[in-house]
């Protein structure tokens, strides 16, 4: 007689695979599965008699469990069903989509089909996971397999995803750190470069050097003042730069004690370094999911790069030293001193003073001063030192930009590169070329012809609403959770008022240099033409999120532009008719329209919603999460870092590709601020809406009435009503194609070799 499993109660059907893969009926090892040996015809007329006799071991009223050889039915779905051979089950693949799998109280006897591109998917994914634990034979719940996406996803971001990219700069970490895929120096061994003021970190990391010899770890101190010319002298040289430390005791020590990294979480699974804004997003969904001292800790290493290298890098490698990205400290160490324990109250004021007085120092000497500060207009621009070539992009990179130069000195590219770079060779148009690629680099939004050859020049609105967000949150900060005492690293002390001044004031400026009135948006300001540029972005909707719009603008933002950028999957960047024609001498750029991303989703639902306009904020985060789950459901759990969202696309053919869509049976990381976006989002749904997203039911068919609603109730007219719907017809028509299953040209976004619209 077969074995009877029984169902463990205590055990989570839908545990962390940490947790599952190792208790109960899992943490014994198997040594077989009932398997069918070769039987003559008779024997198989036999065979069927007694399965149904020994189907009656299976209870009707239990969930039902199989009895899994891990390794045979990995290499038989594989075989199978994953046609394309890229170790992914997904809705591209032309395998039959069922799959037949023992029951565990038969004993594996009595077959149930698996059927479907998500549950074999998702079969693929727990059976990588057994394997991860050493489990050769598992007995695995139906319910892992058939679980609401929304529900499965969510658990996997909470526990898989942010642990897989969890990262800490240490002893026991530098061996995986320092290694940097974008290090193409004729010598590229690791180095870690300590702030000139730090000796505990330099003697710490000299230690290390001295003991794990293998490493061949170099630890260069900084110079007291890092210049452009210095940070471009390390390009032959570059190296990861420090982060925050804090001291445990060792007793294997003979000092006692030891140092270990304040952990902090990268963007996707290929990197390893802690990244400006990118960290900001991930902390919102670190905090939906209770990792309040993970976003502590990133506070510690944001505070530590603005007192030691003088701003939030763009991230901490030597190559950054010079660039910085958006701001958002301040809003992030809030978030954190709300959750900490009121029971700490005196040392939670100490924190969060300790924290806002780097914020406040980055706000003066970032933001706040020349080159970056306009003067004129007193607003600030992404507009970062920096000389020569950028060493961390691919040597391919710019290869077009750069051959006419070399053609005109009668030398190779290569050959003029290094002459360029070493300042031999003068090419003042070349300079301004490479003042906009950085500060392209330092806004986030690389790349996007919003920017192109220009962004050094424009007063932003992103920028700006989010420094106006700094004034409020310092003044804020003094007055409402510090008891009005609050000082900088100078002992100046800081006064509520002055910062709500400052805030006024940039508030008039945004209005008079970056408001339009008569498009009901926000538009950058070019500085050097004083003049507004016509690129409509989605960036508006920062000026709802900071607060600095008035509730008219935001009405009339939400009245008269937001159809121009709401579409079937969220959010897009920016407008098709701001990013003009794309060919393959104009290529698409993955910061214009047709993509949309997690910031500017976040930021809008939370703009919306700050202005009394939760529906429209919910209907918004429906249409992304939508997006998000499609992908999740029909492409093996894939959490990309961006999406097309008008087709519903992950596979993009465009700049740097997509990180978070190369992994083989199982998604380990998703994408930071993707995450992010999910938890976050879920916290604007409604049940009746979570319910909606469980089916991919989809957004236009969930919200059709209530956008006629919506527009009726801001006052627009007939006519503007159908300009509104024809744009969504269009976005709506162009995202069916990607339902058509097995077309893999209906999955991926192409550049038109036509002279008008872009083709999907």
């Amino acid at each position: 007689m077969s074995k009877s499993f029984d169902v463990d109660n205590n055990i989570d059907v839908h545990a962390p695979a940490s947790t599952y893969y190792t208790t109960g009926e899992n943490a014994r090892q198997r040594t077989r599965t009932h398997t069918r040996s070769h039987l003559n015809i008779q024997q198989d007329s036999e065979l069927e008699g007694t399965r149904r006799r020994r189907a009656s071991h299976d209870d009707k009223s239990k969930a039902r469990r199989f009895l899994i050889d891990v390794e045979e039915t990995q290499r038989k779905i594989l075989e199978q069903e994953d046609t394309d051979g890229d170790f992914q089950i997904t809705i591209n693949d032309m395998g039959p989509k069922t799959m037949s799998l023992g029951t565990a109280d038969s004993g594996g006897y009595r077959k149930i089909d698996i059927r479907g591109t998500y549950m074999l998917s998702n079969l693929l994914q727990e059976l990588a996971l057994a394997n991860d634990y050493g489990r050769k034979h598992i007995v695995l719940d139906e319910a892992r397999l058939n679980e609401n996406p929304v529900d499965r996803l969510s658990r996997m971001i909470r526990f898989n995803f942010w642990d897989g990219l969890t990262r800490r700069i240490d002893a026991d970490s530098l061996e995986v750190i320092c290694p940097d895929t974008k290090d193409r120096s004729p010598n590229p061994h690791p180095r870690i470069y300590v702030p000139y003021e730090d000796q505990e970190a330099f003697e710490f990391y000299s230690e290390v050097a001295q003991k794990r010899k293998h490493m061949e770890l170099e630890v260069i101190r900084l110079p007291k003042v890092i210049t452009a010319d210095y940070v471009k002298s390390l390009n032959t040289t570059p190296g990861l730069l420090t982060l925050a430390m804090r001291k445990v005791d060792d007793p294997t020590s003979e000092k006692g004690y030891t140092y270990v990294g304040e952990p902090f979480v990268v963007p996707g699974g290929r990197f390893n370094e802690m990244y400006g804004w990118d960290s900001y997003f991930a902390s919102l969904g670190l905090l939906e999911d209770g990792r309040l001292e993970l976003v502590r800790s990133m506070c510690e290493n944001f505070a530590y790069q603005i007192k030691h290298y003088g701003k939030i890098l763009n991230a901490n490698r030597t190559y950054y030293l010079a660039r910085s990205q958006p701001p958002f400290l301040t809003d992030m160490v809030i978030k954190v001193y709300e959750r900490l324990d009121p029971q700490k109250e005196k040392e939670n004021k100490d924190w969060l003073r300790r924290i806002l007085k780097s914020a406040i120092k980055e706000y003066w000497e970032v933001w706040m001063s020349e080159p970056r500060l306009d003067k004129k207009t007193m607003l600030s621009r992404y507009r970062p030192d920096g000389k020569g070539i950028p060493p961390e992009t691919e040597a391919s990179h710019f290869i077009h930009v750069i051959e006419p130069f070399a053609k005109k000195h009668n030398v190779t590219v290569d050959e003029f590169n290094i002459l360029y770079n070493d300042g031999v060779i003068k090419e003042p148009e070349l300079d301004e070329y490479f003042l906009h690629d950085r500060a392209v680099r330092e806004s986030g939004h690389d790349t996007t012809y919003r920017f192109e050859k220009i962004c050094a020049n424009l007063a932003t609105i992103d920028l700006n609403a989010l420094l106006y967000k700094y004034e409020m949150d310092i003044a804020d900060c003094i007055r409402d959770y510090l008891d009005d005492d609050l000082t900088d690293f100078e002992g100046v002390k800081q006064n509520a008022e002055e910062w709500l001044e400052r805030a006024k004031l940039r508030r008039e400026r945004i209005d008079k240099y970056l408001w339009n009135e008569e498009e009901s948006l926000y538009f950058d300001y070019d500085t050097v033409k004083e003049e507004q540029i016509n690129y409509e972005s989605v960036t508006s909707f920062y000026a709802l999120w900071a607060g600095c719009a008035s509730p008219e603008q935001a009405q009339a933002i939400v009245k008269n532009s937001l159809s121009k950028f709401e579409v079937l999957g969220g959010l897009v960047s920016g407008t098709d008719k701001s990013r003009g024609i794309t060919s393959l001498e104009r290529p698409n750029r993955q910061w214009d329209f047709p993509f949309g991303w997690a910031p500017h989703q976040i930021l809008a639902w939370s703009g919306l919603d700050k202005y009394g306009m939760a529906d429209t904020a919910r209907r918004l985060a429906y249409r992304w999460l939508y997006t998000i789950t499609k992908g999740f459901v029909d492409f093996n759990g894939v959490v990309p870092e961006k999406f097309d969202v008008v087709s519903l696309s992950h596979k993009v053919e465009v700049e740097y590709g997509n990180v978070g869509t190369d992994f083989k049976c199982v998604p380990r990381e998703g994408f930071g601020w993707m995450n992010a976006s999910y938890q976050v989002g879920l916290s604007y749904l409604n049940t009746q809406m979570r319910r909606a997203l469980g089916t991919c039911t989809i957004p236009d068919l969930l919200f059709e009435k209530a956008i006629i609603r919506e527009q009726r109730m801001l006052g627009a007219t007939p006519e503007e009503e159908e300009i509104t719907a024809r744009r969504r017809r269009t976005s709506t028509l162009a995202a069916l194609a990607i339902t058509q299953n097995g077309s893999i040209d209906a999955a991926v976004t192409r550049i038109s070799l036509e002279p008008h619209t872009p083709k999907f």
